[in-house]
């Protein structure tokens, strides 16, 4: 089995040494690069190519979050995990707006972390539906009147019927299992409308739909 290649980037030496050493010694994980700031990583990751990048958020230069924008807008960007002290921060959530794969919190245990980095190489976010919720919830600032509000409709009035209620889906947080039993569709087939919904609205992952649809009211109009 190929390792996951994975960069490191994290301002504190300390941190960076730990992550290391934690991750390294696992079998499918091979550490390609450390980058002590934002600013260096465009360029390490153009050296070592990495599948996931674990990225802090406060950084002294460039931080994670304009790193991460930086990132996820090139053809053949890595996924991204954001390194957090807080899971409900703005910067947090901008991050995925951004195209983050998820986050995870500092004090995360070890095995937490290794899972996240495994889940998010495999193309699945690491957010569970929980935490999802409880961003979503943290994130709807915007009234009905807003222009983040209006664009968010604009961009879900590209998907058919069938497209929107998957959205709506995946804002609540449901499952591709969870979502085929609620709409009489098999997964393969919730698995398709999610691939389509994506490249309809030019988004990097089921995060990004559920944030949309929270934008757009959708979550809150369908009663959940």
């Amino acid at each position: 089995m190929t390792a996951i290649r994975l960069l490191l980037a994290d301002d504190d030496p300390l941190v960076r040494a730990g992550l290391s050493l934690m991750l390294g010694g696992a079998d499918d994980i091979e550490i390609v690069g450390e980058a002590a700031d934002g600013s260096e990583v465009e360029q390490l990751v153009d050296r070592v190519r990495p599948d996931v990048v674990l990225m802090d958020i406060r950084m002294p230069v460039v931080d994670g979050l304009t790193a991460t924008e930086l990132l996820r807008r090139r053809a053949d960007a890595p996924q991204v995990v954001v390194l957090t002290t807080f899971h409900a921060d703005d910067q947090v959530l901008r991050a995925l707006r951004a195209g983050a794969a998820g986050f995870v919190l500092k004090d995360t245990p070890p095995a937490e972390i290794l899972d996240a980095v495994r889940r998010v190489a495999a193309g699945d976010p690491v957010l569970s539906p929980a935490v999802t919720r409880q961003l979503m919830a943290h994130a709807v600032g915007a009234g009905t009147g807003s222009p983040r509000r209006a664009g968010a409709r604009e961009r879900i009035a590209a998907l058919g019927d069938r497209e929107r209620e998957v959205a709506v889906a995946v804002g609540r947080g449901s499952s591709n299992a969870e979502i085929a039993a609620e709409l009489f569709m098999s997964v393969a087939g919730v698995k398709t409308h999610v691939s389509r919904i994506l490249a309809k609205l030019q988004l990097n992952n089921r995060v990004q739909i559920a944030l949309l649809a929270y934008d757009a009211g959708l979550v809150e109009e369908d009663g959940h």
